[in-house]
């Protein structure tokens, strides 16, 4: 075992807590809901970037590159200063909900560059300007452009072309679990001497106005380079400093007389550092040199070319020469990094593509946050303290009231989505399972516990609305997870996970089946499924056009879900034959659904369509006849994913299932008929249960393996392309409704912000299609294909299509043949500076025709399936060259 399998062995053992720290502190906590106290829920106002440095928070806290204890109380992160900017940079800015001409968007530059699963070595890289920051140009120059503008990026204001900026690289190693050294690597890449002021900074998180501390915290000045740092409930740390900076002190407190031009409740805020940096005003920071918040103030001049460390250590033991370990320790975690992922990484032999994953893992890890939420308490207010609008109990989120997160979370981005958000944390827990299945797992559990799914089995959404309908995808995650780590045990599985998730999933199924399918017909409406401009009108409020949507995608979500629940139930009849009573239970909901997406109601109506071959969604205008909304989009693709292969001799070791099995298919042929080809053992002597029979499945295959509708350069489009020169219209009741090909941002406003599945092409996804292919080819073996293009003699297996759908997604982070990656679009500094060419960004989506990165450039979370990708594909077959022929065209 390596050095970091052991300390990952020591954490699950409760030997020794090695993430009790880690990079816990989220990277925006202004314009959250939690934070939002206003009457009409207008979070992105109440709290605002310029409120930030003045308003000590309730819900948690946020710094740059910065650290925590697991439970949030004690907090460390980096600030700077160029000398030029109106206050100091302690916080990433980016553009409201509102500003954005594509709705939220962090207008920084960053990477997360390397990170162990215990955390024990991380690293991360800040860009910052030596000009000033141009904060007003970039919120009004996003102002002046529309939806159909591209976003306007800090890149775009020139800011960076002369290389008159830091790079700053923030380097973490623990000497032992509560033992951490801190390294700031601060380069000077401009053509001259430059000064900057670098603060390592500590503080509380502010708890002692709730009651739940007894006493205050403190932080103070011990020795001229060291404070004491002391919590009731964390206990004393010593806090180092290298060198002779300047220790001063404030309190985690709001500065109400900026913000409100009330009175302050203590005289030394939050914002008293910023206040001593840029005015020399030292009125807010207390004399006597203790606090609740410090900094250590390094006032450097770096020359050209060259760079300077600041360092610290934060450790329970009080010793001579602290930092004297700092170096040794670093180089030596560093190198278990090395050996943790080199292990890992054995069979890629691509050094691009070996860091392009490891910076995947890297976004992974580094997204991790302490995410506190009681709703109750946040809809009451807190005991002693002013009392919330009454308009807010009435408003969001009022009916999730048991709602309790005290936990660390894995994000999709902790700057554009510093909440979970259900289905994104399904996607995130595969590849983590890689490196960390302990993690991946109490992941999955978290959202299925009591305090989190709602008591009528719905599993929370996300902070804006925990009632909104994400896919249900936790299930096939629990599986996929359960398998890895079964694979990694040397064939043995954890039961208990298994078990546990099991319980609860069928307590979401059940949600589904009562709340979104209300006609008995297994014909599912689900609404918005996270699929947000995918529709020609909100699904979720079909009903204000006086209709019924009746979807072919939440339709076969649901069919994948009873796959998905009958194959858990499988696996756990290894451990208990009872479970063979699920699996049938399951089974038989499959096969319902798969009868009711082809004849509704017994009315003839089927969500097939056999002029165009494809899978439409069913709009139902009262008083009218049933209406196909023939949008040729990934909900058409969606049915491919309810499918699964199972293994014949696996039926004779459970009787009753087989029985009932039998049962149906000769008493129901029609069902069985609808599931692939049930009578015709696969490879191996598979059978197969699938939405797809062969007809249906090549027609599918055919659209989605065209250039012209579906397949891109760099994966599969969410919507056709078809509908670039064809836009797709329909009249509801004298409105009319239009959905054309966008390939890059949304030009839409339907659900606001960056949403966009019009034509981008999203890894999620291209994941579940490559993962669907996979099974397929699992059952066929190489006795399916089909012809692509027609009459060219070409012919493909599934297997060959899902790697070369993988390769086509890889794609996007490779330097193709000129040394470019398509996600940096036509930035030619991201292309060709050295400083800049081999730092991945992790996007949100990607453009459909460029693959350039697009929405939230940090969503490491799904997007890093990218990592699971490269893992798979060179596991199965040895790396193709990339360069070489395609293994088809588009």
């Amino acid at each position: 075992m390596s050095a970091e399998q052991i300390r990952l062995t020591e954490d699950k053992e409760r030997k020794k807590h090695w993430k009790k720290w880690g990079p816990y502190l989220t990277e925006r906590q202004w314009g959250t809901v939690r934070e939002d106290y206003s009457p009409d829920g207008a979070a992105w106002e109440n709290v605002t970037h310029d409120d930030a440095r003045s308003k000590a928070y309730r819900w948690g806290e946020e710094g740059i590159g910065g650290i925590s204890d697991y439970k949030q109380k004690i907090c460390m992160s980096w600030a700077f200063w160029n000398g030029k900017d109106p206050f100091i940079k302690e916080r990433l800015f980016g553009l409201t909900g509102n500003q954005g001409n594509h709705g939220e968007d962090v207008k920084e530059i960053y990477y997360y560059l390397d990170s162990t699963p215990t955390h024990s070595y991380m690293k991360m890289l800040y860009k910052y300007p030596q000009s000033p920051f141009p904060y007003e140009e970039l919120i009004g120059e996003n102002k002046r452009r529309g939806k159909t503008d591209s976003e306007y990026e800090l890149i775009d204001t020139g800011i960076f072309d002369e290389d008159r900026y830091f790079d700053v690289f923030m380097e973490y190693a623990k000497h032992d679990s509560e033992d951490i050294i801190g390294v700031a690597t601060i380069h000077n890449r401009g053509p001259e001497a430059a000064k900057i002021w670098v603060m390592p900074t500590i503080w509380f998180r502010k708890t002692w106005f709730t009651g739940h501390e007894p006493f205050m915290p403190k932080l103070s000045l011990k020795r001229s380079n060291q404070i004491k740092v002391f919590s009731p409930k964390s206990g004393n740390f010593n806090l180092t400093f290298d060198g002779n900076p300047d220790i001063r002190f404030c309190d985690n407190e709001t500065n109400r007389e900026r913000l409100y031009n009330i009175p302050n409740e203590r005289p030394y805020t939050k914002d008293g550092i910023n206040d001593f940096i840029i005015h020399g005003n030292d009125n807010r920071l207390n004399p006597s040199f203790y606090g609740t918040k410090a900094a250590a103030i390094y006032e450097l001049t770096i020359p050209a070319g060259e760079s300077k460390e600041v360092k610290f250590r934060l450790q329970r033991q009080d010793e001579p020469n602290p930092l004297s370990v700092c170096k040794d320790c670093l180089n030596q975690r560093k190198k278990e990094a090395d050996e943790f992922y080199n292990l890992l990484q054995e069979r890629v032999t691509d050094p691009d593509l070996r860091s392009i994953q490891r910076q995947a893992y890297a976004g992974m890890m580094w997204s991790k946050q302490f995410y506190y939420y009681d709703v109750e308490r946040w809809l009451e207010g807190d005991p002693g303290r002013y009392v919330p609008p009454v308009e807010r109990k009435k408003g969001r989120n009022g009916n999730w009231r048991h709602l309790q997160n005290y936990d660390i979370i894995s994000m999709p981005d902790k700057w554009e989505y510093p909440w979970y958000a259900a289905w994104d944390l399904a996607f995130h827990c595969i590849p983590i399972a890689r490196i960390d299945p302990e993690f991946a797992k109490d992941q999955l559990l978290l959202l299925l516990n009591e305090w989190y799914m709602h008591p009528n089995g719905q599993i929370p959404a996300y902070e804006w609305n925990f009632s909104d309908v994400n896919p249900p995808v936790h299930a096939y995650a629990v599986q996929r997870v359960y398998q890895i780590d079964k694979k990694a045990n040397d064939g043995v599985g954890d039961q208990e996970f298994l078990e546990r998730a099991m319980h609860k999933l069928m307590l979401n199924f059940t949600w589904w089946v009562n709340q979104k399918d209300s006609d008995g017909k297994n014909i599912f409406e689900g609404g918005f499924l996270g699929l947000d401009n995918i529709s020609l009108f909100d699904r979720s409020h079909a009903q204000y056009y006086q209709g019924k949507l009746e979807q072919a995608d939440a339709t076969s979500w649901m069919a994948m879900f009873s796959l998905n629940m009958l194959r858990i139930s499988l696996d756990l009849c290894e451990f208990n034959k009872t479970y063979q009573f699920t699996a049938t239970k399951f089974l038989e909901h499959f096969l319902y659904i798969a009868g009711a997406m082809n004849n509704i109601s017994s009315e003839h109506i089927s969500l097939w369509d056999d002029e165009d071959n494809f899978f439409y969604d069913v709009f139902h205008l009262k008083g009218k006849e049933p209406k196909k909304m023939k949008v040729r989009s990934i909900v058409g693709l969606i049915p491919m994913f309810a499918v699964e292969p199972i293994r014949e001799d696996l039926f004779d070791e459970l009787p009753e299932f087989k029985k009932r099995l039998d049962f149906f298919m000769r008493e129901k042929p029609k069902l069985a008929a609808l599931v692939s080809s049930w009578a015709q053992p696969g490879q191996d002597k598979r059978r197969l249960f699938s939405l797809l029979r062969g007809h249906r499945m090549k027609s599918v295959l055919y659209k989605m393996l065209d250039s012209q509708e579906f397949l891109s350069e760099f994966g599969i489009r969410s919507l056709s392309k078809f509908h670039l020169p064809n836009p797709y219209t329909m009249k509801i009741n004298g409105d009319t409704f239009s959905i054309k090909y966008t390939p890059g941002e949304s030009d839409t406003r339907m659900f606001g912000g960056n949403s966009n599945w019009r034509g981008p092409i999203w890894f999620p996804i291209n994941y579940l299609i490559i993962e669907s292919l996979k099974k397929f080819d699992f059952y066929y073996g190489g006795n399916f294909s089909i012809e692509y293009p027609t009459g060219s003699g070409n012919y493909m297996t599934m297997d060959l299509i899902a790697k070369e759908l993988s390769l086509r997604c890889m794609k996007i982070f490779m330097k193709d043949e000129h040394g470019n990656r398509p996600v940096f679009g036509t930035n030619e500094k991201f292309q060709k500076d050295p400083h800049f060419k081999d730092y991945i960004l992790f996007y949100e989506y990607f453009h459909g025709d460029s693959g350039k990165g697009l929405g939230a450039s940090h969503q490491t979370g799904w997007t890093g399936l990218v990592s699971e990708m490269i893992h798979k594909y060179y596991k199965e077959k040895e790396f193709v060259n990339h360069a070489a022929a395609p293994l088809f065209r588009s």
